[in-house]
């Protein structure tokens, strides 16, 4: 096991040799291994496979990968430069649809380089502005986690689903984060993990990083969920979100069934996210969903546990609709519905 007292963020660029490096969080929680990646190809896959993942995390990634590919273009001039990092946003943007914030850093950093006036100049502005977005996404987990403390109190049990913490973000966590900031206040809050299939990032992922931190975690199966609450061993539930639009939250798959259950025994359903997983000029019926490979049904690991030739569907997310959200916790503040773009401060 690593020495997790000073941990690596979970995606971070590496200046000696020019590349990206991340904790490939596929191997958890067997084992904590860095990765570098090279190419854009060779970040497209990592984000494919969910090396790295989290929405965040995610916007860190898209920003970092703009700027390797403008170290890696071979271009002679300043267009063509600009040309080569426009494609590798694209590619970068199509490996997870329906996470905002990919695009989200892709754009930004695309757009600081366009201020540039060499070759030179255009990479300097990239990694200056990719390393800013990382930067700031552990400042507003902070701030987002302080203002999140507040709605818990002392004795809580918090039941949260996927991963929303620090490894689903460059450092602290969204959801995670909120847990962690109320323990730092000297909170006594438990925490009960939903396994989060098919990929189990709730039992890999999230109970790894509380046992890290010493913060007391339950693993159950994502079908207990309503059974737990019901017998009034939940007092909130915190998730994060992939993209926010209007009228919806978008999460892990599963989301949507916790957010009806606590509706039901008037347990608050919180989301906690960052402005920039905020899409509100767009509807739940306008994002893309993202549908993942059968094998990940057919198979646990390399153990088969469906026939082959059986039909799959399998989204990687679901929409909860925002009349089952209790409030939006951001690095803003605290709101409740309605949620309105001013309100909200959103950045656009």
């Amino acid at each position: 096991m690593p020495d997790t007292t000073t941990p690596m963020r979970t995606i971070e660029w590496d200046y000696e040799n020019n590349t990206i490096i991340m904790i490939d969080q596929t191997l958890l929680p067997r084992e904590y291994k860095i990765i570098a990646c090279n190419t854009i190809d060779s970040l497209c896959e990592a984000i494919k496979s969910l090396r790295v993942r989290g929405a965040p995390a995610l916007g860190a990634a898209g920003g970092f990968g703009v700027a390797l590919g403008a170290f890696r273009s071979n271009a002679s001039s300043l267009d063509d430069l600009l040309e080569d990092i426009q494609t590798a946003g694209e590619n970068i943007t199509a490996t997870r649809p329906t996470a905002v914030n990919l695009s989200w850093g892709v754009k930004r950093v695309i757009r600081a380089v366009e201020d540039a006036r060499n070759i030179k100049e255009a990479r300097m502005f990239a990694l200056d502005e990719a390393k800013a977005i990382a930067d700031e996404d552990v400042e507003k987990n902070m701030q987002l986690g302080e203002h999140g403390a507040v709605l818990l109190e002392d004795g809580d049990t918090v039941m949260t689903h996927c991963n929303a913490g620090r490894l689903a973000c460059v450092d602290w966590g969204t959801a995670l984060g909120v847990i962690r900031s109320a323990r730092a206040q000297g909170k006594d809050i438990k925490v009960i993990s939903c396994e989060t299939r098919p990929l189990n990032q709730g039992s890999r992922i999230t109970t790894w990083e509380l046992m890290e931190d010493r913060i007391p975690v339950t693993l159950i199966t994502d079908s207990m969920s309503g059974a737990v609450m019901r017998k009034g061993m939940v007092d909130k539930v915190i998730v994060g979100a992939d993209r926010i639009t209007q009228d919806a939250v978008f999460n892990k798959i599963g989301t949507y069934t916790h957010s009806v259950i606590a509706k039901e025994h008037r347990i608050p359903f919180y989301v906690a996210a960052p402005v920039s997983t905020f899409d509100f000029e767009h509807l739940e019926d306008e994002i893309e969903i993202e549908l993942r490979k059968p094998e990940e049904l057919k198979f646990f690991g390399s153990h088969q546990i469906a026939p082959l030739d059986v039909e799959v569907y399998n989204p990687a997310f679901d929409a909860t609709p925002m009349e089952n959200v209790t409030a939006l916790i951001t690095e803003n503040g605290v709101f409740y519905p309605p949620f309105l773009i001013d309100e909200v401060k959103i950045e656009i």
